[in-house]
């Protein structure tokens, strides 16, 4: 019998390298391990939106569904949400920690979207990859269909959308689900019984990731010292990228400034 060894191996690292190529957050499957960190430090900012806002920065879409709970005549969809210079919405985070600080169970003891008056509640979260609960709140005989996709090739500007569940949800009450994404931490979530109710997770392998507040500030806190990549998306205007330093119990200023492309 011949032996291939020599050539299976070189395709082997072929195929590997055409991954690498084809799918850039494949090092997203990386693992993490929480731990007490010592002498942390944290990083601080405020994203912001300059210039002029584009002209779909708002859809109104028309309400032909479950008037009575939804409301009437069009919702408009906030795609980019700026009130005096703050992007909202938008999240910032750090690239590939693999060690450091422990996820925070949420007040309510679950990761949870909730769906109330046709909308989802919040527009924007970070959840930690695994259970989470999508709550119905809107009374019986309003049909929502969730269908919530991992977004992959985000840095690359591809946006491409691989489904992770996709469901019918009748009645009021909790479904409990595995949110498991393999190549990318982005998620993009929208009801298909209704056009007009969408909204934007980040479930990354570690907890160094926020939303900002209203007035585009963010602080990430218990960072153990160390150089970092530090990165903001937002769902519409793409990925801003930094490199930073945080000193032991030192804290960093790092700003991002988005704009219309």
């Amino acid at each position: 019998m011949k032996n291939f060894t020599g050539w299976q191996g070189l395709l082997s690292a072929l195929c590997a390298m055409a991954a690498l190529m084809v799918y850039p957050n494949i090092a997203f499957t990386a693992t993490y391990t929480e731990t007490d960190v010592t002498d942390a430090g944290a990083i601080k900012g405020k994203v912001t939106f300059e210039g002029a806002l584009p002209a779909d920065a708002v859809e109104k879409i028309a309400i032909t569904k479950n008037p009575d709970v939804c409301g009437e005549g069009y919702r408009e969809v906030v795609w980019i949400d700026v009130k005096d210079s703050a992007l909202r919405g938008a999240f910032v985070f750090l690239d590939k920690v693999t060690e450091g600080k422990k996820w925070q169970t949420p007040d309510s003891g679950n990761f949870m979207v909730l769906q109330k008056g046709c909308r989802f509640h919040p527009w924007a979260q970070v959840i930690k990859p695994g259970p989470i609960i999508i709550r119905h709140s809107d009374g019986e005989g309003v049909l929502h269909n969730i269908n919530t996709r991992e977004i992959i090739g985000v840095e690359k500007g591809k946006n491409m959308k691989r489904t992770l569940f996709n469901f019918g949800q009748p009645e009021p009450g909790d479904i409990l689900k595995n949110l498991k994404p393999r190549r990318s931490p982005y998620i993009a979530i929208n009801c298909e019984a209704h056009n007009f109710m969408f909204g934007f997770m980040m479930a990354p392998k570690h907890p160094y990731a926020v939303v900002v507040a209203d007035d585009g500030s963010y602080t990430i806190d218990n960072v153990p010292p160390g150089e970092y990549t530090l990165k903001s998306w937002h769902p519409r205007l793409g990925i801003q990228k930094t490199k930073i330093t945080v000193q032991a119990k030192g804290v960093v200023e790092s700003n991002f400034v988005f704009a219309s492309k």
